[in-house]
């Protein structure tokens, strides 16, 4: 029987949370067939062999060094055949009817490429997992940022993270710019249309990569607030922070350099770089 959907996670060293991860997602499979792989990016904790406490639905597929994210997810796409595919990360896991409201609202619209859920930290605070593309004014007012908990109803602020009260009343979704890749559920045929993840991205910034490119191509990525996931974020990268570090840093910089200041010798480049060294050295002393 062909499995209705692949659930693809990329694992490092995430202990426990990656068990509970898929429990949620067998949970939400409700009897119909599915399919998982954990792509396991070199973990020294063991914890990717809890892929092999859902056999037959999952598999695992280790690799011999850590590939990065973007690289794990278009191998977990290369060992699936399923035409809805679920990328989350194994510190997320899925709320009771997540599935089958991010499957409707998919299928729902013949252009949209990926859905993505209201994403809630372990408090049940909202983390803000829908956003306006990244520009100059993200690591001002991004979601992590002082100054957006200081001025949350600023217009830049509002932009860049787009908040439930933001949604029409009523509304089942509603179209946005970029989607977590902590969880996103994406039609196949498109994601292999663009290529899958750039894999140039090793961690953060490829989900607002592919969605741009996405977008590009005429589809659209709609947010669904009425389903939730719960996200414990950076449970995988406390165990190697530098490299976390200076991954967002580089990764901040391919996307900006590719998609806001393509041009070569464009001062706007060479500011952003600088600033993002700047930010870089004050994130590794603090």
């Amino acid at each position: 029987m062909t499995p209705e959907f692949a659930a693809i996670v990329v694992n490092y060293n995430a202990g426990p949370e990656l068990r509970a991860a898929l429990q949620s997602i067998a949970d939400e499979s409700m009897g119909r067939p599915w399919e998982g792989v954990v792509v396991d990016n070199a973990s020294s904790d063991g914890s990717g062999l809890a892929a092999l406490e859902f056999a037959p639905h999952v598999q695992l597929v280790r690799n011999a060094d850590n590939l990065g994210f973007s690289r794990g997810v278009n191998r977990g796409l290369h060992a699936t055949r399923a035409p809805l595919v679920l990328v989350m990360n194994p510190d997320c896991r899925l709320l009771p009817g997540a599935l089958t409201g991010l499957r409707d609202e998919l299928e729902h619209f013949d252009r949209c490429a990926l859905v993505g859920p209201r994403i809630l930290d372990p408090d049940g605070s909202v983390q803000g997992s829908a956003r306006g593309d990244p520009d100059m004014l993200t690591g001002l007012f991004g979601r992590s940022t002082l100054l957006r908990r200081i001025l949350p109803g600023l217009r830049v602020a509002r932009r860049n993270v787009v908040s439930d009260d933001a949604i029409a009343s009523g509304r089942r979704s509603v179209e946005v710019d970029w989607l977590s890749g902590a969880c996103m559920l994406a039609r196949r045929a498109l994601l292999e249309d663009v290529g899958g993840f750039d894999e140039r991205y090793f961690l953060y910034w490829e989900d607002a990569d592919l969605c741009r490119r996405l977008r590009a191509r005429g589809y659209h990525v709609r947010y669904v607030p009425g389903v939730s996931a719960v996200h414990r974020v950076g449970h995988s990268s406390r165990t190697a922070q530098a490299v976390a570090i200076r991954a967002f840093h580089a990764s901040a910089y391919l996307y900006y350099a590719t998609h806001v200041s393509p041009g070569r010798f464009s001062p706007k480049r060479h500011l952003a770089r600088v600033l993002l060294a700047a930010r870089e050295w004050m994130a590794g002393r603090f």
